[in-house]
C-alpha cells in the first residue's frame, strides 16, 4: 500500500513539474510573440526608409526634388540648434494657445449646456468661425496684432476651441437621466449632480475633442508663422522653400509631426489617469 502511495506521489510530482515547464514555455513564447508583434511597425518603418534611400540613389533624383534620408539626418546635425530655437517658439505658441482655447471652450460649454438660448446664439457663431479658411484668418490677425507671438496664439485659440466646445457640450448633455433622478431622490443638490454625474459623463467626449484640438493647434501655429513671423517652424519652412533647401523642409516637417504625436500621447496619458473606467471598458 505504501509503495502504491509512493508511486502516485512520484507521478503527481512529475506531472506538476511537467505542467510548470509547459506554462513557462508558453509564457516565454507569448513574450517573444508580443515583442515581435510590437517590432513589426518599427521594422516596416526602417524598411521604407531604406527603400526611399535606395530609390533616390538608383534613379539619381535631384536633391531639390526628393532628398535622401541621410541628407535629412545631416540637416538635423547642421541646423539642429537653429531648428531647436524655432521649435521652442512654436511649442510655446501651441501650448499657450491650446490652454486658452481649453478654458474658453469649457466656459462656453457650461453656458451652452445651462442655457438653451445661449446655445442657439453661440453655436452658429462658433460654426461660422470654423468655416472661414485659416489662410484668410491668419493674415487678418497679423495685420491687427502684428508679427509677434500674440497673433499666432490667437490663431491657435481660434482653431483649437471648437472641437473641445462641440464635444464637451455633447458630453454634458449625454448623462444618465435615471441616475439624476436617483440623485434627486437622495436630495442631492444641483452642484452635486453636476460634479458626480454630468462631469464624469462629459469627460470622454472632452478628451476626444482635446485630441482633435491638439492636432489643429500645431497646424494653426505653423500656418500663422508661414503667413508672417519672425521665428517658428512655419517661417523656417518658408525660408527653406525659398532657398530650395529640401532636406531642411523635410526636417521641419518631421519635427512638426513628432510634436503633434507627443502632444497627442500626453493627452492620451492624462486621459488614462483621469477616466480609468472608460479606458478599462474600452
Amino acid at each position: 500500500m505504501r509503495k502504491l502511495e509512493n508511486i502516485e506521489t512520484t507521478n503527481f510530482k512529475r506531472e506538476s513539474k511537467h505542467n510548470k515547464e509547459n506554462k513557462q514555455r508558453v509564457n516565454v513564447l507569448s513574450k517573444i510573440h508580443h515583442a515581435v508583434y510590437r517590432m513589426i511597425p518599427l521594422l516596416v518603418f526602417v524598411f521604407l526608409i531604406l527603400l526611399w534611400e535606395f530609390i533616390v540613389v538608383v534613379l539619381e533624383i535631384k536633391d531639390y526634388i526628393a532628398p535622401r534620408p541621410t541628407q535629412i539626418i545631416s540637416e538635423f546635425k547642421n541646423s539642429g540648434s537653429l531648428l531647436l530655437e524655432h521649435t521652442l517658439i512654436t511649442v510655446y505658441e501651441t501650448l499657450l494657445g491650446l490652454c486658452i482655447a481649453i478654458i474658453f471652450a469649457i466656459v462656453l460649454s457650461l453656458i451652452c449646456s445651462k442655457y438653451k438660448l445661449a446655445k442657439r446664439v453661440l453655436y452658429p457663431l462658433a460654426v461660422v468661425s470654423q468655416n472661414v479658411p485659416l489662410m484668410a484668418i491668419a493674415p487678418l490677425f497679423i495685420m491687427w496684432f502684428g508679427f509677434g507671438i500674440l497673433s499666432k496664439i490667437l490663431v491657435v485659440v481660434l482653431v483649437g476651441f471648437f472641437p473641445v466646445l462641440l464635444n464637451t457640450v455633447k458630453g454634458l448633455e449625454s448623462y444618465d437621466l435615471e441616475l439624476v433622478d436617483m440623485m434627486r431622490y437622495m436630495q442631492a443638490s444641483d452642484l452635486q449632480i453636476f460634479m458626480k454625474v454630468k462631469i464624469p459623463a462629459a469627460l470622454p467626449s472632452f478628451f476626444s475633442g482635446l485630441k482633435i484640438a491638439s492636432a489643429y493647434s500645431i497646424m494653426g501655429a505653423v500656418v500663422s508663422e508661414w503667413v508672417g513671423a519672425k521665428n517658428g517652424l512655419g517661417i523656417f519652412l518658408t525660408r527653406s522653400m525659398k532657398y530650395y533647401n529640401m532636406p531642411g523642409m523635410f526636417a521641419d516637417i518631421i519635427v512638426i509631426v513628432v510634436l503633434s504625436l507627443m502632444i497627442f500621447r500626453v493627452i492620451e496619458f492624462v486621459e488614462s489617469k483621469v477616466i480609468r473606467w472608460n479606458i478599462n471598458r474600452s
